[in-house]
């Protein structure tokens, strides 16, 4: 991943215009980009499609003044509170924009150009620390690094090795006025850890046997809970530093 998913774009481009930080027009810019459309289902009391901006004054009319990220996988359901519904649906596309003061949680599908998003209510959550998060990813890194140069990265991923060699250059990331430098930063050197996953695990790294598919996998299992949970707190308002 090298670019923010749709979620974390509808995180801060929505926070931002709930805020006053940005008119109708950047938001919509920023959030659908290239796409067709993007619609919002399942609403209550709105049998038709809801547009992004209707969903944005749900969340303000029920009291909310931001949406958060979650990147949910089986097993960790990082940035949601459930129930059990919102934590299926999103588990099942690896993503969603959260609303907690307002009850409110937006998943993403894309449908060729299109992005439905489904509306669930959504219970409170638990959130990593900004500073927690930053420190674990530092940390992280430097396990994975140490571990993977056990396992003779540069030997069988040359380009793995580049990329951790070359970590100060950081994902350029848009963000909208009102975005914490620090939670840009932070979001962009978490998306790189995750290329960095991806590309390590591409083809299982050219293993050979079961054993060096699970050594390998088990060297970079930190970096990647490390880099999700970097995404998730750079993308949620309610948990930066300023808030």
């Amino acid at each position: 991943m090298t670019s923010l998913p749709d979620a974390a774009r509808l995180a801060w481009w929505g926070t931002a215009w709930l805020r006053g930080y940005v008119v109708t027009d950047l938001l919509l810019d920023a959030v659908t980009g290239a796409d067709a459309v993007h619609e919002v289902r399942g609403a209550e009391g709105h049998e038709a499609p809801m547009t992004l901006v209707d969903a944005l004054l749900d969340v303000r009319n029920g009291g909310g003044d931001s949406l958060g990220l979650a990147l949910p996988i089986e097993g960790d359901l990082l940035g949601l509170g459930g129930p059990a519904a919102l934590n299926l649906d999103a588990v099942e596309v690896g993503e969603a924009a959260v609303s907690g003061a307002a009850g409110i949680a937006l998943v993403p599908r894309r449908v060729g150009r299109a992005v439905l998003w489904r509306m669930h209510p959504a219970a409170p959550r638990q959130l990593p620390d900004v500073g927690e998060a930053d420190r674990g990813l530092r940390a992280a890194l430097l396990e994975s690094a140490n571990a993977l140069a056990a396992l003779e990265v540069a030997r069988w991923r040359p380009e793995v090795a580049d990329e951790l060699m070359d970590l100060r250059r950081v994902t350029a990331l848009d963000a909208p006025d009102g975005t914490p430098t620090r939670c840009i930063d932070l979001a962009g050197r978490g998306l790189r850890c995750e290329a960095i996953v991806d590309l390590a695990l591409a083809d299982d790294g050219g293993a050979v046997t079961t054993a060096e598919m699970t050594a390998r996998r088990d060297a970079l299992r930190p970096l990647e809970r490390a880099a999700r949970r970097a995404v998730v707190a750079a993308c949620s308002p309610e948990g930066w530093p300023d808030a």
